[in-house]
C-alpha cells in the first residue's frame, strides 16, 4: 500500500505541473501493435492531465518502428517495443542510452465463433484443428514483428512439450506467405473477413477486441517466468541490425520495453509521459486492457542517463 502511495504522490506532483510552453507541442509515438488500444487510452489520459498536448502515435512492427528511427532517420519522443530486446539490440547505444522493462503478456489462437471447428478447439488439440486441410491460420512476419518470432518459438515449443516429432515444420509448412503480415493487428481485418480461421496473436489482444481465444498451455505461451528454462530451447533466425546480417531469437518470457530515443524532440514531454505510463494511473489502464504490467519496471542499457524524474519507478 506504502508503494501505491508513494507512486500516486509522484504521479500528482509530476502531472498535474504546468508544462507552460510545452503544452503546444505533439508528442510522437512509435509503438508496438499490441499496445494500440491501451496506448489510445494512456494517450488520451495524458492529454487530459496536459491540455493542449496533442499525442500522435504509429503503430507498427516492434522491428518496423525501431528501424524506422535507425533506418530512416525518423523522430519520435517515444518508442515501445513489445520485445525489449529489440530496443537493445536495435537502438542501444546508438540511438537510445537506456531501456525499461514495463509489462507483459502471452500468446494466444485468436478466432471467430464461427470459425472452422470453433467448437472442438482447445488447449490440447489446437495444432491438430490448424493442420486440418480446410482450415487457415496466419501469424505477423518476424523479421518485423516480436509476435511473428515468438509465434514460431510456441510451435518449436509446442513440438517438444505434445512431443509430435516434426509438428514445428508441419506447421510452418501450413501457414502460406498470404497468412503472413507485418504485424500481428493487420491479421484482425483478414480473422473478421473469414480469411483466415486463426492467428497467432497476444492475449491481450484477444481481450481488447473481445474476440474467442485459446489459450495455449504455459509451458508453450512464453508468458511465465516458471518456464523461463523450457522457453529457451526454442530459437529462429531473425534478420540482424545490418542488412545481410542475422540474430538469433531464443525463447524467454515477454516483456516489453520502452525508451526516450537520444534525439527526442520533446524530451522533457517525452520523460513526463512515460513517468505516467509507469505511475498508478498508467499502470491501471495496461491492466484493465489485459497487458499486466510487471511489479516494478527494470532499467538497463546506461542506467546513468536515465532521467532522474523515472528513477522513483525502477528497480
Amino acid at each position: 500500500m506504502g508503494i501505491v502511495i508513494i507512486l500516486g504522490i509522484i504521479s500528482v506532483s509530476l502531472f498535474a505541473s504546468p508544462l507552460g510552453a510545452e503544452e503546444n507541442n505533439k508528442l510522437i509515438i512509435f509503438h508496438a501493435g499490441s499496445l494500440a488500444i491501451p496506448f489510445r487510452v494512456t494517450a488520451k489520459a495524458f492529454e487530459d492531465h496536459h491540455p493542449g498536448v496533442e499525442v500522435m502515435r504509429e503503430a507498427a512492427g516492434s522491428r518496423t518502428c525501431a528501424r524506422k528511427i535507425t533506418d530512416l532517420g525518423r523522430l519520435c519522443d517515444v518508442m515501445a517495443s513489445a520485445d525489449y530486446t529489440v530496443i537493445e539490440n536495435l537502438l542501444v547505444p546508438d540511438h537510445a542510452s537506456w531501456n525499461i522493462s514495463f509489462a507483459t503478456n502471452e500468446m494466444a489462437i485468436m478466432y471467430r465463433p464461427d470459425s472452422k471447428y470453433a467448437k472442438e478447439i482447445n488447449g490440447k488439440n489446437w495444432y491438430q484443428v490448424l493442420l486440418r486441410k480446410d482450415v487457415e491460420y496466419g501469424h505477423s512476419d518476424p523479421n518485423t514483428d516480436p509476435c511473428g518470432y515468438r509465434s514460431q518459438l510456441v510451435w518449436q515449443l509446442a513440438e517438444k512439450y505434445y512431443h509430435v516429432p516434426g509438428l514445428y515444420e508441419k506447421l510452418r509448412k501450413g501457414c502460406p506467405a498470404r497468412n503472413v503480415r507485418p504485424k500481428e493487428t493487420d491479421l484482425i481485418a483478414l480473422l473478421e473477413a473469414g480469411q483466415l480461421d486463426y492467428l497467432f496473436i497476444y492475449r491481450s489482444v484477444c481481450m481488447q477486441h473481445k474476440m474467442p481465444f485459446v489459450k495455449l498451455p504455459d509451458q508453450i505461451n512464453l508468458g511465465t517466468s516458471k518456464y523461463a528454462s523450457f522457453y529457451k530451447q526454442a530459437s529462429i533466425r531473425i534478420t540482424g541490425k545490418t542488412p545481410g546480417s542475422f540474430v538469433e531469437k531464443r525463447g524467454k518470457p515477454m516483456v516489453y520495453g520502452i525508451t526516450i530515443p537520444k534525439n527526442a524532440p520533446h524530451r522533457d514531454l517525452a520523460i513526463k509521459f512515460v513517468a505516467f505510463l509507469l505511475g498508478h494511473e498508467g499502470r491501471e489502464i495496461m491492466q484493465r486492457n489485459g497487458q499486466a504490467p510487471l511489479p516494478v519496471p527494470e532499467a538497463t542499457g546506461n542506467v546513468s542517463k536515465l532521467p532522474a524524474a523515472l528513477r522513483p519507478f525502477i528497480r
